[in-house]
């Protein structure tokens, strides 16, 4: 066929997150049929997709799945299609990302085309290039203005109304249905509102707690006793949210949370943690931020101005505990003092035998230890045998570690560290349950291909929609479930990979004993040294990964100096 009488072949490219409340398969469908009726008067067809979901638009298109495989493919002179096509700018660049990304297309030949220019973007076009800086700063300007009024509402509902707004029950409590949600378009949708109501099984433990602190018991003995009792703990009681957290016993922690907690006064409190957005990284910003949730002062605390649930201590009680807490406050350094923080080589690379919990760093007469109190933190001591402090000092480490690195890298034995590796990395066979998991989602893809289809043939949108986020919903968590069976299993590496990727770093352990303490606790870190110390033998088993798809190469058991 003449190429002038080919048809010029798209891959369309779009976004949608949960910040937009929307269907994820409503939202592509517009998207794409913004795109279609762009491309299909000029002959074009679109014949690859790349369309993210549950991304954030101000995720760079390089931290985005799809987006990021399409940014690989402009690379590939065998990708397949001719140009690419989006159906809302404002859904694809947030902020500067246009002025980031698009050079790609240049760079690589490939035209960007664009409902709001008409078609390809030109990139000598001072105009085009405005167009799209505008609609860049119109969607961070959008993602704003709806943090902004979604934050007022939500402590608007928590104030007046004490509305439950989501998040897991403090322990002591349990969701109840309060009926359709007071918004009429959500009730019409089927949500329904919630709130709180005492739990049978634990609403009694919550009050014995408080009792027993006002009592005079210490939040260690009250741990002690609970434990001893056989009651479980909040991340036992709920093992299927807390399936990272100790669930031998109770922690001290707990106890303090509960007895800090205002919400056992029957009122709905809110806003007591904040998602803080930080930099990726700050050698280059155009990564974007990553996000983590911190804790807001008690200031920023928004509390129901009225008792919406039933209390589990009235608000006298809750009072005293907290004026006690308040008695026992240490004396904070002065505003703008910090403390000097200490360099340690081995930061959250040790863990303890005994309990197999990482140890916490612990600067003593000018030196780094490594140290373990789980006794003096769960209310373990009765059922496992653990020295109430565990304590390793990182000069009796750092030397035997530094001469074991350099042995399994000598050249002459580079091949027997790589066969050692490749031994090790040989693959598990698949459990039944991860089969049956695996399974699960290939057949709910197969129902989302059916319910698309469905959907495009003219079937009714509000019931296809309806099967779509069941199938979705159900996907997710079999996807959940997956991750969680499978975390700590490796990918297999071929002997060749393998090889490249130690003769890529014999070089920098070679030079780990000469290296500052900064560079050094980077080179441990990029080795993957995890250390395993067992106090009753004083000795401490070293390992390395060099990354999360090899399985780890074991090194000696080296003795070290001293005693605990």
């Amino acid at each position: 066929m003449p190429a002038a009488d080919r048809r010029m072949l798209f891959a369309f490219c779009g976004r949608v997150s949960t910040e937009d409340q929307q269907d994820p398969e409503a939202s592509r469908l517009w998207q794409l049929n913004r795109a279609q009726a762009l491309i299909e008067p000029a002959g074009g067809k679109i014949v690859a997709e790349h369309f993210d979901v549950g991304q954030s638009r101000a995720l760079p298109w390089k931290r985005r799945p799809r987006a990021a495989a399409l940014l690989a493919a402009l690379a590939d002179s065998r990708r397949g299609f001719d140009a690419v096509v989006i159906g809302e700018p404002q859904r694809a660049f947030y902020g500067s990302q246009f002025g980031n990304t698009f050079p790609l297309f240049v760079h690589y030949g490939v035209p960007l085309w664009v409902p709001e220019v008409g078609g390809p973007i030109d990139p000598d076009n001072e105009a085009h290039d405005l167009i799209m800086s505008v609609f860049g700063g119109m969607s961070k300007g959008e993602r704003n203005r709806i943090k902004v009024r979604v934050h007022a509402a939500m402590a608007s509902q928590a104030l007046m109304e004490g509305r439950y707004l989501g998040g897991r029950p403090p322990y002591g409590y349990r969701l109840v249905d309060l009926g359709p949600h007071p918004n009429p378009a959500k009730a019409q949708d089927g949500k329904r509102l919630y709130g709180l109501e005492p739990d049978p099984d634990t609403a009694p433990v919550v009050i014995r707690i408080f009792t027993e602190f006002l009592s005079g018991l210490g939040i260690f003995a009250i741990a002690e006793g609970l434990t001893r009792d056989g009651i479980p703990s909040p991340s036992a009681h709920d093992r299927a949210r807390n399936p990272h957290r100790d669930t031998r016993a109770w922690a001290k922690s707990a106890v303090r949370a509960i007895l800090g907690n205002p919400r056992y006064t029957g009122r709905q409190v809110w806003n007591r943690q904040h998602k803080h957005e930080a930099l990726l990284d700050i050698d280059d910003v155009t990564l974007g931020y990553t996000t983590a949730m911190r804790w807001n002062s008690q200031d920023k605390w928004i509390v129901s101005k009225k008792i919406v649930h039933t209390p589990l201590v009235d608000d006298d009680t809750f009072a005293r505990v907290q004026d006690i807490f308040q008695a026992r406050t240490r004396t904070s350094p002065a505003h703008g003092i910090k403390r000097t923080r200490n360099p340690y080589l081995l930061r959250g690379a040790i863990v303890c035998a005994a309990c197999e919990r990482k140890m916490q760093g612990h600067w003593a007469h000018e030196q780094a230890y490594y140290r373990c109190r789980f006794p003096d933190q769960y209310a373990l001591a009765n059922r496992v045998q653990h020295p109430r402090n565990v304590y390793l000092r990182e000069s009796w480490v750092v030397p035997p570690l530094d001469d074991w690195l350099a042995k399994v890298f000598l050249p002459h034995r580079l091949d027997d560290t790589i066969d050692l590796m490749t031994t090790a990395a040989a693959p598990e066979q698949e459990t039944a349950a991860v089969a049956a998991v695996r399974k699960v989602i290939t057949d709910c893809d197969a129902k989302l291909a059916t319910h698309r289809a469905a959907l495009e043939a003219g079937a009714d949108p509000v019931v296809v929609t309806q099967w779509i986020a069941e199938t979705q919903a159900r996907r997710a968590r079999a996807e959940a479930e997956l991750r969680a069976s499978s975390k700590g299993a490796w990918a297999r590496m071929s002997r060749d990979e393998i090889a490249r990727l130690v003769r890529s770093i014999k070089d920098l352990a070679a030079v780990v004993r000469q290296a500052e303490p900064e560079d050094k606790a980077e080179i441990y870190r990029q080795l993957g040294v995890r250390l395993t110390y067992d106090s009753g033998k004083h000795k401490v088993l070293a390992e390395m990964r060099l990354d999360q798809h090899l399985r780890e190469a074991r090194g000696p058991s080296v003795r070290v100096r001293g005693g605990t």
